[in-house]
């Protein structure tokens, strides 16, 4: 855990659990830094079934969202955006279950937006944190109800020497698990549960690499529609000729 004072605000840097200390008579703003890993292999137990760090964090409705789109990393994907579309969905209509109320969403164009999310390149390269991390919740908490949440994601990762990209349902993994944590949760020791604090990265589709072959491939898949198309045709045509013979020559 990296603890530092700036300003009378506490960070806590956590990858795995949420350090909750209330201390009654005195009034602390600060930031929680909530992260999620992506592993090739789930290896970590839990001490809690779950937990929650605010019940109702926010004290109005809808929650305003700003996605930054503009200022993007090199291997940023379009795709990306919808993810969190769908995310937001995810938990209007409930998420994992665990919510105590219904959240409404309110997507603006201003950076005064309640949440704020935006991609990096790689966050242990732009912003120094643990290998693995792939994204990460920071709530801002004052008299006990959340003032702003910026959600920062990457868009990939190096297995080795090899940058991995994120294709889009590990990008909707992560990006479901920080909307989490901007909506009060904390993590799960359910594997099962979205707010699990690692995910198995399953997805091997690069978003960049379909958008930017996705015509040619469309093409190529119905050109291989139409062949096999002709062939079923021809042979079905050549077994009607051959029946023809057999039964003018055999019979």
């Amino acid at each position: 855990m990296i603890l530092l004072l700036q300003d009378q605000t506490t960070i806590l840097w956590r990858p795995v659990y949420i350090n909750r200390d209330s201390r009654s008579g005195i009034k602390l703003s600060f930031v929680l830094l909530l992260m999620v890993i992506v592993l090739s292999n789930i290896s970590a137990a839990s001490e809690a079934n779950s937990e929650r760090i605010l019940d109702h964090p926010w004290d109005h409705s809808p929650i305003t969202v700003y996605i930054d789109d503009s200022n993007v990393p090199e291997h940023y994907s379009p795709t990306y955006y919808a993810q969190i579309e769908k995310a937001m969905e995810y938990w209007v209509e409930g998420g994992n279950g665990n919510l105590e109320f219904t959240p409404v969403f309110k997507i603006v164009d201003s950076k005064d937006a309640d949440i704020r999310v935006k991609w990096v390149e790689n966050l242990e390269e732009v912003e120094g944190a643990p290998s693995g991390v792939a994204g990460y919740a920071r709530p801002r908490i004052s008299d006990g109800r959340y003032v702003r949440v910026d959600i920062v994601l990457e868009v990939g990762n190096y297995q080795g020497k090899a940058w991995r990209q994120y294709g889009d349902a590990t990008m909707l993994s992560i990006v479901k698990h920080e909307f989490g944590h901007a909506l009060g949760l904390g993590h799960s020791s359910d594997r099962r549960d979205i707010m699990y604090p690692e995910y198995e990265q399953r997805d091997n589709i690069n978003p960049l690499l379909l958008s930017k072959f996705g015509p040619l491939l469309r093409i190529a898949a119905l050109a291989a529609l139409a062949v096999l198309l002709y062939l079923g045709v021809s042979w079905h045509r050549s077994k009607k000729k051959r029946k023809i013979l057999e039964d003018k020559y055999f019979k």
